[in-house]
Formats: structure tokens, sequence, C-alpha cells
């Protein structure tokens, strides 16, 4: 984003890595917290938001503090700095494979790589294990009493990749807009960093990354009325694997959750398969390969403690590209770091958690693209033109993200109307997202339509007005969840909870589908197929 240079002070930015902003002086754009008073920026651009792009809620994760659980920074209101870059994403690989994610034809969606490209096989050129900020996109409008509502954002990216720096997820001009709530994202720590199965940790510090979250979304409880929002409306939301998390965050916080609702966009809980490696096999095959193998091979090691001493003084770079470029390869057996059952952050069996009701008894609001899985296989380089086989394609829509969603509406149904369960699929296909058909509404299509960023596909083709119209019916429809997670969508919206026992299957909204920006159907036409009694279509 190119910002008009406006004063020298922001170019002060207390040793953040990331991209340079311009700030004009206001006393408004300075926010005292808790651990710290932070000066944000105001883009030309956008000049009814105020934006907050690196505040840390937690210690950096390095040296003997790294695979440690987020740390609490002391009090500080005194401290003064800068909050005018975007920070560093946590440690991540890019990948070189092909895929859609890192072609022009989606150019935007992966974080911020300094001079490198988006397929440079090499950790992340911006990226730092001194990475756990949060950004703040605030109105600058009065709040209402009591403070705008929160929608507290995680990013995904299969637990591997993701961060605030990713222009696709900028709520800027949504926020521009609205005026009337408060978007945080966050970094947490992903990949072998954020998961990663070590035999010299304990159970409870194995999930750092939903620990993170954890960390992130208490200091937005604790410190957002310092930016005019309301600490009682905080909605959690999440995509992907942000979305998994936050369904985790759902079973494992669920008598204390500081959310008065959730946002799953695009996963659940039962969308995403926990590892079935050997216990911490991962993690010792990888020390093994970057000089750590002395310590792996100790007999006096049996605890893992020397092994884990050994990496945490290896470099987070060699770390990464032994990963990455070993995954690249397609090389066995195949490294995997994501949750790790431990039975109190993550469970062995949601099933049965489900049927007992544990989980957080507040509103959920669900969604998901109606082709989901035509970006998630292998690219069909020789055949852009036909794409992959689509029945293939369906079978897996069915499996990992239709009938997970059909199951988790179910359980929260069961639970009563003190949980209601709102429900939408995105439909649409527009020009500048869909150069070839058959991708249709693909998994992270919905991604500038909710966020308002689908300017950024311009390069691909012209933005319809048609695009501009589904866009901010679809913000309107979660704001009006956001405000108020009971009642806000029937009143402001006529949308009504979804009841999956309903002949007709409940109230679902449908966006962008035959020329329409949105239309109320029978949810049985998405759900009928985990029932046996419909078919299910991707392209509706």
């Amino acid at each position: 984003m190119k910002l008009a240079m406006l004063s020298l002070l922001a170019l002060a930015t207390d040793g953040v890595l990331g991209r340079e902003a311009t700030c004009p002086s206001s006393g408004d754009l300075t926010v005292e917290t808790s651990t710290g008073t932070y000066t944000g920026l105001i883009d030309p651009e956008f000049p009814k938001t105020r934006q907050f792009r690196a505040i840390p809620f937690a210690k950096p994760p390095i040296a003997s503090r790294r695979w440690l659980p987020p740390q609490k920074l002391s009090p500080s209101p005194s401290e003064h700095h800068y909050a005018t870059r975007f920070p560093p994403s946590c440690p991540q690989f890019v990948t070189a494979v092909i895929s859609l994610f890192n072609t022009d034809l989606t150019k935007g969606n992966l974080i911020y790589n300094g001079h490198q490209n988006d397929s440079s096989g090499l950790v992340g050129e911006a990226t730092s294990e001194d990475c756990l900020y949060v950004a703040v996109w605030t109105p600058t409008a009065p709040p209402p009493a009591g403070g705008f509502p929160v929608l507290f954002f995680v990013t995904g990216g299969g637990w591997q990749i993701g961060g605030i720096d990713i222009p696709w997820q900028m709520p800027t001009s949504w926020v521009e807009r609205s005026q009337s709530h408060i978007v945080v994202t966050i970094n947490y720590r992903v990949n072998i960093f954020g998961f990663p199965n070590a035999r010299g940790l304990p159970d409870g510090h194995q999930n750092l990354g939903i620990l993170d979250q954890r960390a992130a979304l208490e200091w937005a409880r604790d410190n957002i009325a310092a930016f005019g929002g309301n600490p009682g409306r905080i909605t959690q939301w999440g995509r992907s694997a942000g979305s998994a998390a936050t369904d985790i965050h759902a079973y494992a916080f669920r008598e204390d959750p500081i959310a008065q609702g959730y946002y799953l966009q695009s996963g659940t809980i039962f969308s995403s398969s926990l590892p079935e490696t050997p216990a911490y096999s991962n993690f010792s095959f990888v020390a093994r390969n970057v000089g750590c193998a002395a310590a792996c091979d100790d007999d006096d090691d049996d605890d893992g403690a020397a092994e884990l001493d050994c990496m945490r003084q290896v470099p987070f770079a060699m770390i990464e590209n032994f990963i990455g470029q070993y995954g690249d390869r397609g090389a066995t057996p195949a490294l995997t770091f994501k949750p790790v059952v431990d039975d109190r952050i993550v469970f062995a069996d949601y099933k049965a958690r489900s049927e007992a009701g544990l989980i957080a008894r507040v509103p959920f609001l669900i969604s998901n693209a109606a082709n989901e899985f035509s970006s998630l296989v292998p690219w069909p380089v020789d055949n852009l033109t036909a794409g992959p086989y689509q029945p293939l394609v369906t079978a897996y829509d069915i499996l990992g993200f239709v009938c997970p969603t059909f199951n988790s509406t179910v359980y929260r149904n069961r639970m009563g109307a003190d949980v209601p369960v709102f429900r939408f699929q995105h439909a649409g296909t527009f020009p500048n997202l869909n150069k070839y058909k058959w991708l249709g509404a693909y998994h992270a299509s919905d991604i500038p339509i909710s966020f308002g960023t689908y300017h950024l596909l311009d390069h691909v083709a012209n933005t319809t007005q048609f695009e501009v119209d589904v866009s901010q019916s679809m913000q309107d429809h979660i704001l009006a969840f956001v405000k108020d997670p009971y009642h806000g969508p029937q009143k402001t919206m006529g949308w009504k909870p979804m009841i999956a026992s309903d002949p007709h299957g409940g109230d679902l909204i449908r966006f962008g589908a035959d020329g329409k920006v949105s239309q109320h159907i029978d949810g049985v036409e998405v759900d009928g197929v985990c029932l046996g009694i419909r078919e299910y279509d991707p392209f509706p």
C-alpha cells in the first residue's frame, strides 16, 4: 500500500521490522495500553480509520523462550512506541511448489515477503521469531455507549503459514465503510515453532500456536477499550486452519470463552485431521538433520532436554529451510507439525465432547465456499482449461467441509436456543477471482469478498459492481451477527438460526449465485448430501 509522506515521525519504529508507512500528527492516534503507549497512523486513502499495525501481546519467543508458552509482557504504560509498520510474520517457509495461491491469479493472499517472490523455496524474508503482535483497525467516529463491537481475526494457512501482513486480509476498507466495528488481527506461531510435538516439552506446551491465540485474545479483552472497543462484545473469527483453531478454543476455553460469539469461516474441528505420526518423531528427525544428532542419540537424554536445548541454538531459518525444502522435494516420511492431542487444549474425541455439550454456550456463525477443494488439490499445470477431475473435488468438498459443517451445526442445535447457529454459503464467481470457470467459489475466494479487498485482483480482470454488492452484503450480514449474535441477524437481515432437524434444513443464506447478491435457501440444498437425500452441487 503506497501512502503519501505526511511526517518524518512515522519512520521511527522502535526496531520493529516491516514496511514503512506515514503517520499524521494527531492526539487520536496515540493510545495507552497496559503494556505501552502506541501511536498509529491514518492512511489518506482511508481517512476515517485509525491503524495500529504492530502492538506486542507477549514477550518475543526467542532463545530460551523458544518453544515455551507466550510470556506476559511487564506493565509499562508510559513507554512510547510507534505502531506504523506491520510486524514480521512468524517463521514460515515460502514453498516453491506452484499452486493457485502463489500465482498472479491470487496475488496478495500470502504474507509480505520482502524482495523475494512468492515461490522462493526459502524461509520468508520478512519473518522473525519476534512476531507475537496484534494489529488494530478502529473507526475515527466516536464509539457508542459501551464501545464498538470487535472482530478478532485468526488467520489461516494450514498451520504452516499466515500472519497479519497479508494484503487480502486487510480490513481497512470495511472499517472505513462501516464506522461501527473494530478489527483485531494477530500473528501466532506456526509449523514446528507453533506445534513442535517435542519430547523435551510437557504436554501443556505442545500447542503453542493455540496458546498464542489465547494470549492475544486476552490482550484484546484487557486493552480494546482504549481503542474504543467493548471487551464484552468480541467475536472470535477464524478462517481455514484459523477457523479450526477458533473451534478448538470453543471446546478448550468453553467456561471462559472471552468471545461473545464465534465465526468459523471454511473449517471446523471436524475438518481438521490430527497427526497420526509417532509422538515426537518429526521433531527428532528435524533435530538430527540440523546438527543436533548427538543430543538426540544421547543415552542420558531420555527426557529430551538435551535435544531441546540443542534445537534452541539452531537458527530458525535453518530449521524452516530444512523442513520446507524436504517437503517441496516430496520426501518421505512426510513431516507434519500441527495441533497435538493433549486433552487440555486439543482433545482426542471431539465427537464425544460435542455429544456431551462440552462447547462454549455462545452463538456461532459458520460459512463455507461452494467448491472449496478446487484450489486445494494439486494445481493442474498441464490442464488449466479443463481443470482437475471435478467428481473427486466434489467428494473432497463434502468430506472436508460440507458434512463437518453440518455435524457442527447438529451438535450445537442439541444445546438449545442459547447456542444459535447462523449459516451462509459463498457461491459467487467473478472475473477477477475466476479466470478458470472450474474453480467455482474455491477455498479462500471468500476472503477478498468478506474483507472487501477484491480490488487487489484488478490486474486479472476489473472488479464488477455485482462483486462489490455481494461483498457489502456479506459484510453487513456478518456485522449483524457481530453487533448482536443472538438477535441481530433476525432483526437486521431476516436471517434465522439454522435448525438442522427441520425437514427443509433451516434457513441458509447463499451469496453470489444465479446473479443474486444474496438469497435464502433451504439448508437441505447444501446439507442433504450428508443425510443421503440430496446430491451436492458445487456450482449452484
